[in-house]
């Protein structure tokens, strides 16, 4: 969908020339204890994410990478602030890629020296802009981390990788404010062909940090802008992948994955619709085949919505009725036709999943 920027392989993920829009997340243990980061990663890896970003801060870090990597599926990127030293360690202990923030990697001198050692072991780099972390006289230029600020530092620092011969070559520019985040990602789409990396930073916790996210990451989306997304939330990273599949589903990037259409209920509602989504969700799993289930209140929207999916329930009065792609199937009474229903949704949720 959208611009077809160039192909950037992370491992065996691609980024870009039409590939599918994957999703990233970051680790938020210590990385130097390699049981609770390989652990919190194949949790990760089980929600669905698609490539997964550690801290380096330390050699102890950087040389961690070579326990973690053999034990994970998906590819492992190095975070790298401030000492190109450790990026280039990681590299040699397996990173599949390196972000960097040109902020405050150092000296033209050191960037190079990082992408000799990109060459030689073929890995990609992603200069990761913030708004936070601006280098001087950029922010002197342009009086403040604008989007033409975020957007004239990733440039420099492309055109210094373009300068050494490196291409491979991902970009990201994220602020914490949405209208900053998504006038600097347009702004960069219409100056460089690489893959880029959608994000609002710092977005906040739970519900702030998802509707943030939704409304930056969708908007470019939308805009068919984007190549690969991360929502940031502060705690459990799994919560960012179960997000980021959610906004991409809603932008309709096929993800795949159980859609369920509720209602937001009424008066006219006469069943406790809440919990009988609930049940649904907890029977139905979250990755896999696509398939939309519908979970309808009242006979309103109820019929309508259930016959466009591909198993909808609505609630009438008294009585429910089922359709299956687009036909009614069966009616029956509380608390019956609800078991029946989930029953098989889940079977049909199992015969998407041996088709795939």
């Amino acid at each position: 969908m959208g611009k077809n920027t160039k192909r950037v392989m992370v491992g065996g993920v691609p980024l870009g020339g039409g590939a599918p829009v994957s999703v990233q997340s970051m680790t938020n243990t210590d990385t130097r204890d390699i049981e609770a980061t390989v652990a919190q990663i194949l949790a990760l890896e089980s929600a669905g994410c698609d490539i997964v970003r550690a801290s380096v801060y330390d050699k102890e870090c950087a040389s961690a990478f070579a326990r973690i990597r053999p034990r994970i599926h998906i590819p492992l990127v190095a975070d790298i602030h401030f000492d190109y030293r450790l990026a280039i360690l990681a590299m040699e202990n397996g990173a599949d890629k390196i972000r960097f923030n040109p902020g405050n990697i150092g000296s033209e001198q050191n960037v190079r020296a990082l992408v000799s050692c990109a060459k030689a072991h073929r890995v990609p780099i992603r200069v990761g802009v913030n708004a936070g972390s601006l280098e001087k006289d950029v922010l002197d230029r342009f009086g403040g981390p604008t989007p033409e600020a975020m957007l004239e530092s990733a440039l420099k620092h492309v055109r210094l990788l373009e300068g050494e011969g490196f291409f491979e070559i991902v970009l990201s520019l994220k602020a914490s404010n949405v209208q900053d985040t998504v006038k600097a990602y347009r702004l960069a789409s219409k100056e460089v062909d690489y893959p880029l990396h959608l994000g609002v930073t710092e977005a906040g916790r739970s519900l702030s940090g998802i509707v943030k996210s939704s409304v930056g990451i969708g908007a470019l989306l939308l805009d068919g802008i984007g190549d690969t997304i991360r929502v940031s939330l502060t705690g459990d990273p799994v919560k960012e992948v179960e997000a980021g599949l959610w906004i991409l589903r809603a932008a309709g990037v096929d993800k795949g994955g159980v859609e369920i259409i509720s209602c937001p209920t009424c008066g006219r509602c006469r069943v406790d619709l809440e919990s009988a989504v609930e049940r649904v969700e907890r029977a139905l799993p979250k990755n896999g085949p696509k398939i939309k289930v519908a979970v309808m209140g009242c006979a309103v929207n109820g019929p309508g919505e259930a016959k466009e999916a591909d198993i909808g329930i609505a609630f009438g009065p008294e009585n429910a009725v089922v359709f299956r792609c687009g036909e009614k199937a069966y009616a029956g009474k509380m608390p019956e036709i609800l078991d029946r229903f989930v029953q098989d949704a889940v079977e049909l949720a199992a015969s998407r999943k041996d088709n795939l």
